[in-house]
């Protein structure tokens, strides 16, 4: 994404270093697998041993920190979108 003069800073850093829409999504799918994953499993459903194993989140803190940086990227995309942020591309 190229900055013009209407770019928001907030909009900017978080593609700065994406040309392309499909790029963003695929960051902000990422980030929703990712927040998926955060969510400590093992606690909410004792008594499954794999899943300490497979999940090592043991608390919430990923997922209170993935929430608000997939809630900014996809109103960034949303930002983009509106206002024609990736003609430039």
């Amino acid at each position: 994404m190229q900055k013009t003069d209407k770019t928001p800073l907030w909009v900017f850093l978080a593609f700065s270093a994406i040309a392309r829409r499909k790029e963003a999504l695929i960051l902000i799918w990422a980030c929703v697998l990712f927040t998926v994953y955060c969510i400590p499993w093992a606690m909410l459903i004792p008594g499954q041993a794999w899943l300490a194993n497979v999940f090592l989140i043991d608390d919430w803190s990923w997922v209170l920190m993935m929430l608000p940086i997939t809630l900014w990227y996809w109103l960034s995309l949303r930002w983009a979108d509106a206002n024609d942020g990736w003609s430039g591309a």
